[in-house]
């Protein structure tokens, strides 16, 4: 079984049977780049797993303007919130690179549930992992000033997509300056003047959808 899916919260409480059982219940779906897996606002009843690729959680406000939420890899899950809670979609998941999910309904959950505690642990602690990440992201839009924020965003990108190498860690986020500025709550300008700080002290190197992270130590001194 995928590596991936065995980080995932749903499967890593389950024993290598059990994991390959609920695996055998669930749909695989290839998306590609740029098509929106779900709409913010329809129906939902379903939860996905990342199998390969990256998604972006993103909102649309009434005046139009777009924010996102997360940007998810290998193994993350989303869409969780309506395996317990059907309803409309609280986000527009969208495919940031060609993407590989499996799917599993609502109804087919609920005998896992039932009979396995330690699945229904494991899921509410993804959701409580979730929960205080949206709680920091709002306490930083407070009390962190912009460069702050990029700086903590970029370590966080390269905890999730990034790769050590002779110079420093190399992220392939796959994300457009203006995503990265929504990530941040910030304006294009402002992130960008940020990046430019940052690489004019030499902390990192930007290029196109990447950076090298040279100094983690000081990004992260920034990011506090």
């Amino acid at each position: 079984m995928d590596d991936a899916l065995m980080h995932a919260p749903l499967f890593s409480a389950l024993d290598a049977e059990a994991a390959t059982a609920l695996r055998a219940s669930m749909v695989e779906s290839r998306v590609p780049r740029g098509d929106v897996i779900f709409a913010e606002g329809e129906p939902g009843d379903r939860m996905y797993v990342i199998l390969d690729g990256k998604v972006k959680l993103g909102q649309t406000s009434v005046d139009g303007r777009e924010s996102l939420l997360a940007v998810l890899g290998p193994g993350e899950v989303f869409g969780e919130l309506s395996l317990f809670d059907p309803g409309p979609r609280t986000a527009t998941a969208t495919a940031v690179t060609d993407v590989v999910v499996i799917g599993l309904g609502h109804d087919n959950l609920r005998p896992w549930l039932a009979g396995r505690p330690e699945v229904a642990e494991s899921l509410l602690q993804a959701l409580a992992q979730r929960l205080r990440r949206t709680n920091e992201t709002l306490a930083d839009l407070v009390f962190s000033d912009v460069p702050g924020r990029v700086a903590k965003l970029l370590l966080e990108l390269a905890d999730k997509f990034g790769q050590p190498g002779p110079e420093g860690v190399l992220v392939h986020h796959d994300l457009t300056q203006e995503e990265l500025a929504q990530l941040v709550g910030a304006s294009r300008e402002t992130v960008n003047k940020a990046l430019a700080d940052f690489t004019q002290r030499g902390w990192i190197v930007v290029d196109q959808r990447e950076v090298i992270l040279l100094d983690m130590e000081r990004l992260a001194r920034r990011a506090r």
